[in-house]
């Protein structure tokens, strides 16, 4: 697949969406690479807060352009949401910092200091790209966050140009929507560049698999609903037919071509292309390059050295988790990972075990029914909904701050809850509520991907400083925050795959927690080959690749480490999900 058909005609912006975890990254950087070796000049830029450009290219990647000499014409631009939320406060903050108050210059540093504005100045930063004229490029690819993230900041250009136009845009006070209106041109002109197929292109893609392909068929849905309508559809990473006597190839196989045929209709409607699984992560130029061609024929398995496995069944959390008879349980990590399967696994274990669970998500793409169909005594399953929370917030507000305003000013504070931003404040406050429920049952959360909780516990820590503040040093109190940082009250669950980048990108997640002061409790490395005990050469390499990783997670980064092993059936329902707690039969060699 030496010309995959999504790159014919390549228009000038190219967007890769998905779920986490299909291979977007991988896609969005080989497409990069090959336009710019048909000589064109070429901007890769990650939107993910997550981003890992890094991790691919071997080399540091940050938020100014950076040149990659070993392709001519390529550049590449991580959308930092830290740094471009310092830089959008310092410029609101410099004209009146001489002018006010220190006192007050603090009040409205710690107002910027929220999810909301890293949310503003990272949407400003994308939609400058694509409303930038001629900013030096032919093409700028865009590698996204996963799909509900990626959902939400496709949808702001339009959002943001309504609240201007109808709202109080002009913000004549300082806060996080201060100079939004200056940007009204440049979302108008972002708005009709994404809906305009000559000029942008949205490339779906997915891994072989029901649930995935159902996610993505409700993604395009709503992508179709913002007015962007060119798309196209990638099957990544797809199982060749081995043709060999290997119980687990034939499973997958049989089970990605299942998935394949009863694809939704929306989506076998699509231009449609299939890149084959590599045998080995896909990192650096030349597997980049390797990516859309004919894969070289295999080593022999009884050439591929043997992979070690470690003794580390899920049981073993579970074990130390029950004794407390409550608290909270975060399953973290890279989308894609298997969060949510980890997340319900736990779940289903304590309440079988006869402790009271409620299991939520705070992820916007995440769907809980469809791992776990049946009702479970003691468990309860809910999700914290992005638009429910948000109604809910808006009708609380007006209720309690509202009720005592005239018609004029209700009709103000009508208008201030229609920002966008809202939407951050509500899923936080929804979220502190599922945190304080811990105190007398287990909470088990599955979070959204990596750069989306890191906003959540930002909004966290934001909460915390302002609530310090306003109690002073002498009074008693708790906070989610610090709830988050009790060992006693909360673990944190990391959940990745035996994969270089994503476990690059658990041990940034953990690093960034623990100068939050929470330290991670366990990892889980999910859906392991190696601990399957594959015969066939691709899925031998691949077993090979991922001993190393374990290797790396149990001596650098885990004090306790559990080992799921691949299964060759989706892992849905109790019998699937108690399966996969495992007994102490990892130990094996490849």
């Amino acid at each position: 697949m030496a010309a995959p058909g999504f790159l014919t005609d390549a228009p000038r912006f190219l967007l890769f969406t998905g779920k986490g975890g299909v291979g977007k990254t991988s896609v969005a950087c080989a497409s990069a690479v090959a336009l710019a070796r048909r000589g064109r000049r070429v901007l890769l830029v990650s939107t993910d807060p997550a981003a890992n450009l890094g991790h691919v290219f071997g080399r540091t990647v940050g938020a100014r352009l950076t040149a990659l000499e070993s392709v001519p014409g390529l550049s590449l631009l991580e959308i930092d949401p830290a740094q471009t939320a310092d830089a959008y406060r310092e410029r609101i903050i410099a004209p009146v910092r001489d002018l006010l108050p220190a006192k007050e210059i603090a009040t409205i540093t710690e107002q910027l200091s929220g999810s909301c504005t890293t949310e503003i100045a990272a949407f400003n930063e994308f939609t400058s790209l694509l409303s930038d004229g001629d900013n030096g490029f032919d093409h700028v690819v865009f590698d996204t966050a996963p799909t509900g993230h990626t959902i939400r900041l496709l949808r702001l250009p339009g959002a943001w140009t309504e609240f201007l136009d109808t709202g109080k845009g002009d913000a004549s006070c300082l806060g996080p929507l201060s100079g939004l209106d200056k940007h009204r041109a440049a979302y108008a002109v972002a708005v009709a560049a994404l809906q305009d197929p000559a000029r942008s292109r949205l490339v779906l893609v997915a891994r072989a698999q029901t649930s995935t392909l159902t996610e993505l068929d409700r993604t395009a849905n709503e992508l179709a609903a913002t007015g962007i309508t060119g798309r196209y559809l990638v099957l990544n990473a797809v199982l060749p037919d081995t043709g060999a006597d290997d119980s687990l190839a034939a499973a997958l196989y049989a089970r990605e071509q299942a998935a394949i045929e009863a694809m939704p209709a929306s989506l076998a409607e699509l231009p449609c292309d299939r890149i084959e699984l590599a045998p080995g992560d896909i990192v650096g130029v030349d597997a980049l390059e390797g990516l859309f061609t004919a894969r070289p024929e295999p080593v022999p398995a009884a050439d591929i050295e043997g992979a070690t496995v470690l003794d580390a069944p899920l049981a073993g959390l579970v074990d130390e988790i029950e004794p407390d008879g409550h608290g909270l349980i975060l399953c973290m990590g890279k989308g894609g990972v298997g969060k949510t399967t980890i997340a319900t696994a736990l779940a289903v274990a304590l309440a079988t075990r006869g402790h009271q669970v409620h299991l939520t998500t705070t992820d916007p793409a995440a769907h809980l029914h469809t791992t776990l169909p049946e009702a479970v005594a003691n468990l309860e399953v809910s999700r914290i909904d992005p638009a429910e929370a948000t109604e809910t917030y808006r009708q609380r507000v007006l209720a309690t701050k509202g009720a005592n305003l005239d018609t004029q000013g209700q009709a103000a504070l009508a208008e201030d809850l229609r920002s966008p931003c809202i939407e951050e404040v509500a899923v936080f406050q929804a979220f502190s509520r599922v945190v304080a429920e811990s105190r007398r049952r287990f909470v088990i959360v599955d979070t959204a991907p990596t750069g989306h909780t890191l906003l959540l516990l930002d909004a966290t820590g934001s909460y915390h400083r302002e609530v310090a503040r306003q109690m002073g040093e002498h009074q008693v109190f708790t906070t989610p925050l610090m709830r988050l940082q009790d060992p006693a009250q909360t673990k944190i669950v990391l959940v990745t795959l035996a994969e270089t980048t994503p476990v690059l990108e658990a041990a940034e997640l953990q690093a960034d927690l623990q100068r939050a002061g929470i330290t991670p409790w366990a990892w889980v490395i999910n859906n392991c080959v190696a601990a399957a005990g594959p015969t066939t050469p691709l899925l031998r390499h691949r077993a090979v690749g991922e001993s190393d990783e374990i290797h790396t997670v149990a001596t650098r980064y885990a004090t306790r480490l559990a080992v799921v092993g691949a299964r060759t059936q989706d892992p849905t329902g109790v019998a699937a999900l108690t399966e996969l707690l495992g007994a102490s039969d990892l130990s094996t060699s490849v």
